[in-house]
């Protein structure tokens, strides 16, 4: 299928939007989708939710709400059907990149507890200027019930990754690790420069998988679906750092076991292992 041209999609200063991500680690595209492209995004949500794959899971199952999460790779159609490959390439200015799959959310039911502030790239094995995801909410969120991001941190520490227990939301991850543990960001909000957005249908966020981010929760009678698609582009290279210094899950990402097979700190990927988009 041959891209979108950009022309056909909503007019942006894409140059303008480039230098905020690059900048900022984040940046939030208003009606990046039209209504057909919103359409076949909920569509694909909405069969995701009802066949859940073999990476789904419930967090705090003790909770009345619910808060389920799936990961998979059924969805790259998806992001050339919605332009979205077109709006990577103009936010890089770089039409080659690989698909590294999808994560959808769902909460409701009741009042959710927040998703943990942590970064993504403390859970892969990637490190570069090109390591993004596109968030996207199928429900009308206001800025307080959006996905929040420590601006610039992608450029910064890597932390351990956030275990998410239910009673402590900066438990670490990886036990014996040397990297170091996330710092409580919701109770020192105020020492952080954190931004959100309020968002509607056909809104697309992008941010860098090592910027510091967290999910808000839910409220009574709220409803929300969201999914996040995720991308490598050519300067991303293997990332070599102990995670943990006993090997104890080592990475955390099974679906990518293969591809990070025999590789060494600093190398490329082998991307006849990664979907071309």
């Amino acid at each position: 299928m041959h891209p979108i041209p950009l022309s056909d999609l909503p007019p942006r200063d894409w140059a303008a939007s480039s230098r905020d991500l690059d900048r900022d680690g984040v940046v939030h595209l208003p009606g990046a989708l039209g209504p057909e492209a919103l359409a076949k995004v909920e569509a694909a949500v909405e069969f995701s939710l009802a066949n859940p794959g073999p990476s789904a899971r419930h967090f705090y199952p003790e909770e009345a709400a619910t808060f389920f999460e799936d990961r998979g790779s059924r969805h790259l159609p998806l992001v050339r059907e919605t332009g979205i490959d077109s709006m990577l390439a103009a936010l890089w200015g770089e039409d080659r990149f690989w698909y590294l799959g999808e994560q959808l959310f769902l909460k409701e039911g009741g009042r959710s507890r927040r998703t943990p502030w942590h970064q993504d790239t403390s859970y892969l094995r990637m490190r570069g200027s090109q390591l993004v995801a596109c968030w996207i909410s199928l429900d009308a969120l206001p800025k307080q019930h959006c996905l929040e991001f420590v601006r610039g941190s992608h450029r910064g520490v890597l932390y351990n990754g956030s275990a998410f227990a239910a009673d402590d939301e900066t438990a670490p991850l990886y036990r014996h690790s040397p990297l170091p543990r996330l710092p409580d960001i919701q109770a020192r909000r105020g020492e952080f420069d954190i931004v959100s957005w309020d968002v509607t249908p056909g809104d697309m966020i992008v941010f860098h998988l090592g910027a510091l981010h967290g999910g808000a929760g839910t409220d009574q009678r709220m409803r929300r679906r969201t999914v996040s698609l995720r991308f490598l582009g050519p300067d991303v290279v293997y990332d070599g750092r102990v995670r943990d210094e006993r090997g104890a899950r080592e990475g955390n990402d099974e679906a990518m076991a293969g591809v990070y097979a025999g590789l060494a700190d600093g190398d490329p990927f082998p991307v006849a292992h990664l979907e071309q988009v």
